[in-house]
């Protein structure tokens, strides 16, 4: 059986049988100065420890104990930001999950964590070597009003003809992924984060017709509707945090890591 990510998340199989196919819902974990914090927007000066939700701790043991997800995306702020470093913390949550998508703000090869469940992320924002010396993990694709956010030496992967990367089209960075040995991508709409401002159909379905690796969505899901429209534009994860403090996506769903 063959399935062609871009075609949607119903498709008939070789033997000519219909079949529905799954996609992953990942709660999304920020880490801040030792706490889970609530992102909006991307202002990360102004991240808060997320006291309000459905857990009463925003310790990321205790609160990871009460939300009980089956796939967790933890991103490091302060390592990012060169700041502080929740790698201990990070390892050890990876014990409570199936899979751990986790952006560390890797810049080489180098610095990958390494476990059996853990997914290396190597952002735009960090990635520091050509895209070519990565071996696994994720790219994440990371974006903000529209553009890429990268640093002026990620230019060197780019075409010849593109000479301002911050001004890079998430489509043309995920179409450079496609000839990498990156597992798959995640396309992070940081300016979309904790607002629940919604899926465009039009746009996500535009996306995933540019990758042919594994592709997932992160940033202004805001209920089941945009996970079902994420599905049927063939991603093959979300990422999700406000959304499921809100109730406007299902606890259930990120504990059982699936969308039908």
């Amino acid at each position: 059986m063959v399935f062609t990510p871009n075609k949607g998340i119903q498709f008939i199989d070789s033997y000519g049988i219909y079949v529905v196919r799954r996609m992953d819902v990942v709660l999304a974990v920020d880490l801040k100065g030792g706490y889970v914090v609530h992102g909006s927007c991307g202002d990360r000066a102004n991240y808060l420890p997320l006291n309000w939700g459905l857990s009463p701790s925003a310790e990321p043991s205790a609160y990871i104990s009460v939300m009980r997800p089956r796939y967790l995306y933890a991103a490091d702020l302060d390592r990012i930001g060169f700041s502080g470093d929740h790698t201990k913390m990070i390892l050890r949550l990876a014990d409570f999950v199936d899979g751990l998508w986790v952006d560390r703000g890797c810049s080489i090869p180098e610095e990958y964590l390494h476990g059996c469940n853990i997914h290396n992320i190597v952002g735009t924002e960090t990635i520091d070597a050509p895209m070519d010396e990565f071996m696994g993990g994720f790219l994440s694709v990371d974006v903000k009003d529209g553009s890429v956010v990268a640093r002026q030496n990620f230019s060197q992967l780019l075409p010849s003809e593109i000479s301002d990367p911050s001004g890079f089209c998430p489509e043309d960075v995920l179409r450079l992924a496609n000839d990498t040995n990156f597992a798959g991508c995640i396309l992070l709409n940081i300016s979309s984060v904790g607002t629940s401002s919604g899926i465009d159909p039009a746009v996500v379905e535009n996306l995933r017709s540019c990758c042919e690796k594994t592709l997932f969505y992160g940033g202004g899901v805001r209920s089941t509707e945009d996970l079902a429209t994420l599905a049927d534009a063939g991603f093959d994860g979300a990422i999700v945090s406000t959304a499921v403090h809100k109730g406007t996506v299902p606890l259930k769903i990120i504990q059982e890591g699936s969308f039908c």
